[in-house]
């Protein structure tokens, strides 16, 4: 009897360690963001830790199951401190940064890094569920590359075509309304480039595309040429916008953002 009831009890742990909530780590020096963000994860069924300092983080690293980390604490502080801190002690546990900006470089301790801004508390709630399997042991390959160029596609609009090439006009990135309107699937994009594989179809951005990542500068064109080299008949009467501007891809090179839109 004693032995069936060791049993049961070492069972009902085993149950409670499984059904557990996710304790999520928090650290942000912005106490209202704080709540906000902790309200809206208690609310979707996760435990949450606050953290408002540097400090106070490190002494629950050993509690976490996942760390959303802000990047700018102010002060000269910044949560990547805390990320290769639980990075060299715990190296199983996901970590999330959070930045207000880009200047990020991606390749550090964290394995996913959500823009704030242009991230909604949706990306977020992905993101947990997403690393989650990493904390039950299954692997997760999270491409910050994507998530980067994605971003910078959503903040010019979802309704311009958008391409994300390098100096060599390789293609690293096209959005979904520029892979429509080349009539490819987005994923048939990375490896191909653009003078080699749609030469025929479109206009020679040869010149266009090396002299901006060489010098720099940004190239506006607002005729009536638009993307193709043989506009549709739907086209021909209209007015483009096409914006060339330089970018520092995540490997540190220079490349390309090619955006555009029929205007009229």
């Amino acid at each position: 009897m004693h032995h069936s009831l060791q049993m049961s009890n070492e069972t009902t742990t085993g149950m409670a360690a499984v059904t557990r909530p996710t304790r999520v780590l928090l650290l942000d020096d912005d106490g209202a963001n704080l709540l906000l963000r902790g309200a809206i994860l208690r609310q979707n069924g996760y435990e949450c830790m606050y953290a408002s300092s540097i400090q106070e983080a490190n002494e629950m690293l050993a509690s976490a199951d996942i760390a959303v980390l802000d990047y700018h604490l102010g002060e000269g502080k910044f949560g990547t401190e805390v990320a290769e801190r639980l990075r060299a002690q715990r190296p199983a546990v996901p970590i999330i940064i959070l930045s207000a900006t880009l200047e990020h470089r991606f390749g550090g301790p964290e394995d996913m890094h959500l823009l704030k801004g242009y991230s909604s508390i949706g990306d977020l709630l992905s993101a947990l569920r997403s690393l989650n399997a990493k904390r039950r042991g299954v692997p997760v390959l999270v491409d910050a590359r994507e998530f980067y160029y994605s971003r910078i596609a959503m903040a010019i609009g979802v309704d311009v075509q958008v391409q994300i090439v390098d100096a060599q006009a390789n293609w690293v990135y096209v959005n979904e309304c520029a892979a429509d309107y080349l009539e490819k699937p987005r994923d048939w994009f990375t490896g191909h480039n653009l003078h080699a594989d749609m030469g025929n179809t479109l206009r020679d951005w040869r010149d266009v595309i090396a002299t901006v990542a060489q010098t720099r500068e940004t190239y506006i064109d607002r005729t009536r040429r638009g993307m193709l080299l043989r506009p549709r008949t739907e086209e021909r009467d209209a007015t483009w916008s096409v914006l060339a501007f330089p970018i520092m891809l995540h490997d540190g090179g220079s490349g390309v953002v090619l955006s555009a839109r029929i205007l009229t």
